[in-house]
C-alpha cells in the first residue's frame, strides 16, 4: 500500500490530510480514492510506458475481455509506442463488439431547474452568476417537454437539476419523475428516467429507488482533491468527501445501477482516469457490481464560462485514447458521450467504446417545448453536436450502428450484478439484441422520416440474422410484423 501526506491550500480553507493509507474497500473516499496511489501509478506507467512486455502483457490480458486493474490502464495509457497502441484501438473495436454488438443506446437530458447555491466555477448555473435567466418548470410545462421528447422518438431520458434545497427539494423531483412515467401521448412513453441530481442522504437515495429510477448518476468532476476544492469553493458539493461517497449511499439505499464520470479537462486527464477506475474497482470491491455507466464529458463554452481559463484541455486523440483504455479496464460498463461533443469527435470514439449517446438534446430549461422565453440563455453548456435525433439515427444507421430506444433490462428487473452476470456470460445477444431491433422499429413505424425508415428496415433486416438463438429470432421476427400492425412495447 502506498502512505501519503498531501498538503492542499485554496481560498477556502487549508487542509492537512492525516496519514492514510489506501483501501479499496473502505467507506472513506480519501482511502478508495488515495492521492498517493494514483500519484505512484502516473509514476509508474511514465516509467513503464514503453516497457514492451509489460504493454503486451497488459494487451494479452485486456484480450480476455475481463478488465484491467487503474495501474494496468495507466500503462496502456502512456505507452506511444506505434505496434502498441494500434493494438490497443484494435481490442477495443472486438471488446466493444463482443459485447455490444452494433447497438447504441440512445436518450435526452430533461433539465428541470437551474437554480443552485454552489459555487463551481466551470458551470454557469454557480450561485454568483447573474446573467443567466432562473427558471424551474412547473408540472405542466414538464408534461410539455416530456410529449416534445416523445414526439422526437425518445423512450429514455436523464433527469437533471441544479442543487437548490427550496427550489428543487426531493420532493420537486419525486413529483416529477412521478409526471413523466405518466405522459403517454399518441405512441410515446418514457419508460426509464436515469437522474442526475446533487450528492444525498441515504433516506432519498430510497426515495428515488423506490420511485422507479434508471440509473443514478454523478459526475466526480475531478478525483483530484486539491483542484476539486479550488473548482468548488462554497455550497454543499464543496465537501469533496461527502460528494465522493454519493455512490456508496446510493447503493446503500438500494439503487445498484450508478453512472460515474469525469469532466476532463479540469485537471491533469492521466489523474482523473486513474480515479475513474479506482472509483469503480472500489464499488465492484465493496458492493459486488461497479458502475453501470461511465460518462466521459469535457469541458465546453457555456453562459460566463471560458474553456480557455481551463489549461488541461484534452485533444481529440487523448479522448479517443481515454476511451479506447477504458473499454478495456471496464469491458462489462456502458460508456456515455453527450453532445457536447461534435458529430466527428462522436464518430471517432463509437466504435472504439462508447455504446450510449445523447440525441436532439437541450440543455436549458424548458428548451424542447416551442416558445418558452430565454429557454436557450438557460442552458447549462453549448452543444456541438445540434443534429436532430432523425438526423443522428440515420447518421448512425449509415455507419452501421444500431440506435436502440431500449429499456428492458430495467423493466425486468436485470440491473446491477444481475445485468452484469448476463453480459459476462454472454447471453446478452439473445435479450439486448432482439429489443433493439424491436425499439427501433418502433421509432421507425412512429416517428422517422422516409430516409431514415428505409435506412433502418435495412439494418434491422441485417441484425435479425445475427442473433444467436433459432427461437429468440423467430420470436422477434414475429414482434416485428405485430409492430407494424400497431402493437407495442415487446421486450425480452
Amino acid at each position: 500500500m502506498w502512505i501519503t501526506h498531501v498538503e492542499i491550500s485554496n481560498d477556502k480553507t487549508e487542509e492537512k490530510l492525516k496519514m492514510v493509507e489506501y483501501n479499496v474497500k473502505s467507506e472513506h473516499a480519501a482511502e478508495f480514492i488515495h492521492d498517493g496511489e494514483v500519484r505512484a501509478t502516473l509514476e509508474y506507467a511514465a516509467a513503464h510506458r514503453n516497457d514492451v512486455a509489460l504493454v503486451d502483457e497488459i494487451l494479452s490480458k485486456a484480450a480476455e475481455h475481463k478488465g484491467l486493474t487503474h495501474r494496468e490502464a495507466a500503462v496502456l495509457m502512456e505507452c506511444d509506442r506505434e505496434e502498441q497502441v494500434a493494438r490497443l484501438f484494435e481490442l477495443a473495436r472486438e471488446i466493444k463488439q463482443r459485447i455490444y454488438g452494433n447497438r447504441i443506446v440512445m436518450f435526452a437530458p430533461l433539465y428541470l431547474s437551474n437554480y443552485c447555491i454552489n459555487g463551481c466555477v466551470y458551470c454557469p448555473y454557480h450561485a454568483k452568476n447573474r446573467t443567466i435567466p432562473r427558471r424551474k418548470l412547473s408540472q405542466e410545462e414538464i408534461r410539455r417537454e416530456v410529449i416534445a421528447l416523445q414526439d422526437m422518438g425518445h423512450k429514455r431520458l436523464a433527469l437533471e437539476t441544479g442543487e437548490h434545497p427550496i427550489q428543487s427539494p426531493i420532493e420537486y423531483v419525486l413529483e416529477s419523475i412521478d409526471t413523466i412515467y405518466s405522459i403517454h401521448h399518441r405512441n410515446g412513453a418514457i419508460r426509464r428516467v436515469n437522474v442526475n441530481i446533487a450528492a444525498t442522504t441515504v433516506e432519498n437515495y430510497r426515495l428515488l429507488r423506490d420511485a422507479g429510477i434508471g440509473t443514478y448518476i454523478l459526475f466526480e468532476e475531478t478525483y483530484d482533491r486539491a483542484t476539486y476544492e479550488q473548482l468548488h469553493p462554497t455550497g454543499p458539493k464543496s465537501d469533496w468527501a461527502y460528494h465522493t461517497e454519493a455512490m456508496d449511499r446510493a447503493m446503500e439505499g438500494g439503487i445498484d445501477d450508478v453512472g460515474i464520470g469525469a469532466l476532463f479537462g479540469l485537471t491533469n486527464y492521466r489523474y482523473d482516469l486513474v480515479g475513474l477506475l479506482m472509483h469503480a474497482e472500489h464499488l465492484e470491491a465493496r458492493f459486488g457490481v461497479g458502475p453501470h455507466t461511465i460518462s466521459v464529458p469535457r469541458i465546453r463554452p457555456a453562459d460566463d464560462i471560458d474553456p480557455a481559463d481551463f489549461p488541461n484541455a484534452v485533444t481529440d486523440e487523448v479522448f479517443r485514447r481515454i476511451v479506447a483504455v477504458l473499454r478495456l479496464a471496464v469491458p462489462y460498463t456502458g460508456m456515455i458521450v453527450s453532445t457536447r461533443e461534435s458529430a466527428r469527435s462522436r464518430e471517432l470514439v463509437l466504435d472504439v467504446g462508447v455504446s450510449q449517446i445523447s440525441g436532439g438534446s437541450r440543455t436549458s430549461v424548458g428548451g424542447y417545448a416551442e416558445g418558452v422565453e430565454d429557454a436557450d440563455r438557460s442552458a447549462q453548456f453549448d452543444i456541438s453536436d445540434t443534429r436532430s435525433l432523425d438526423e443522428i439515427v440515420a447518421w448512425l444507421l449509415e455507419l452501421g450502428y444500431v440506435p436502440s430506444f431500449c429499456t428492458a433490462c430495467y423493466r425486468e428487473g436485470r440491473t446491477g450484478d444481475r445485468f452484469m452476470m448476463l453480459a459476462k456470460s454472454g447471453k446478452i445477444g439473445n435479450c439486448c439484441g432482439p429489443n433493439a431491433l424491436m425499439t427501433l422499429k418502433e421509432y421507425l413505424e412512429d416517428y422517422a422520416s422516409p430516409h431514415t425508415r428505409s435506412l433502418g428496415v435495412d439494418v434491422i433486416a441485417r441484425e435479425l440474422k445475427m442473433i444467436p438463438s433459432d427461437k429468440v429470432r423467430d420470436i422477434t421476427e414475429r414482434r416485428l410484423g405485430e409492430i407494424s400492425l400497431g402493437q407495442r412495447d415487446f421486450r425480452f
